[in-house]
């Protein structure tokens, strides 16, 4: 499986990769940023749990046959640690409809990990779409500093 040249040196790297291979429809680029692992999972919006590289590069193929994925993540928020790190974002995907191009918002949560290749993802998690921007709840802090 082609993996690219550099290690991706940090979890930012690796989404930037990952989206950028969304909106470029190139499947070998998606498939580096992928952990090399049996474990690895994919969930899109709707859809079945995908375990696995082959089972992941099916299903993004298949995707990337009507076209590439025009998303962008906005608004992420992270939680790293010294070799993991979870991203929630909001997604702006532009997509085609009888009525013409439309934007819809999905949640999405990506997991990294580091390997000895660098960061690479381990999990990509998408809830369905919709139309509208969704609203963020935040917990107030209880202490003040």
């Amino acid at each position: 499986m082609p993996r690219p040249l550099a290690p991706l040196a940090s979890p930012d790297d690796t989404e930037a990769q990952f989206y950028e291979a969304l909106q470029q429809g190139d499947i070998d680029k998606l498939i580096a940023v992928w952990a090399d692992d049996d474990e690895v999972v994919c969930i899109h919006p709707g859809g079945p749990r995908l375990v696995g590289l082959g089972a992941i590069r099916a299903q993004f193929e298949a995707m990337f046959a009507h076209g590439s994925i025009q998303a962008q993540p906005e608004r992420v928020r992270r939680v790293h640690t010294h070799d993991s790190a979870v991203h929630s974002v909001v997604e702006q995907v532009r997509v085609m409809t009888e009525d013409g191009p439309r934007s819809a918002h999905v949640i999405a949560t990506n997991v990294y990990v580091k390997t000895a290749q660098g960061w690479r993802m381990v999990c990509h998690h998408a809830s369905p779409g919709t139309p509208r921007e969704p609203a963020e709840v935040s917990e107030a802090p209880t202490t003040l500093h």
